[in-house]
């Protein structure tokens, strides 16, 4: 596995990669061993694109290390539109399990491929922004970001 980092317009940002696979993008360090990939830069090179407005999808190669009600929660949330928001109960319905809300937002805590799989663009069923791994605020960014280019 390798790791590294960038400075971006929200902060320094972590990517990994592992069997030619983003397997984390985080903001906070990771313990794998340094070195700048091609599939990493790649990477690197479409969140610029996101946060510049200019990508609304990723196309890159991800593995996501997790338990398979986890993956499923994940893979949920990748359909999710650019500049749209679900809820949790949303979510828990759509991978048939209504009751689940508080499990899909474990799911969305564990989640290793932050931005990419979209967990910020879920809230609370009040319309509440809830936990974020960056934090509320950033959360708050990453959304108004995606509305104010998905028109």
């Amino acid at each position: 596995m390798y790791q590294y980092s960038y400075d971006t317009v929200i902060g320094k940002i972590y990517i990994a990669e592992k069997d030619n696979c983003i397997c984390n993008v985080s903001f906070g360090t990771l313990n794998y061993k340094e070195k700048e990939t091609y599939l990493i830069k790649k990477t690197y090179s479409q969140l610029k694109e996101y946060f510049a407005g200019n990508r609304k999808i990723f196309d890159i190669p991800i593995s996501a290390n997790g338990t398979e009600f986890q993956i499923k929660v994940w893979e949920e949330l990748q359909k999710i539109p650019y500049g749209k928001i679900r809820t949790y109960k949303e979510i828990a319905e759509n991978i048939g399990n209504k009751n689940a809300s508080r499990a899909v937002g474990m799911a969305n805590n564990k989640n290793p491929i932050a931005i990419i799989i979209p967990c910020h663009r879920v809230i609370g069923s009040n319309g509440d922004l809830t936990g974020y791994a960056g934090g509320i605020k950033l959360k708050q960014y990453l959304l108004n970001l995606e509305k104010q280019n998905s028109k």
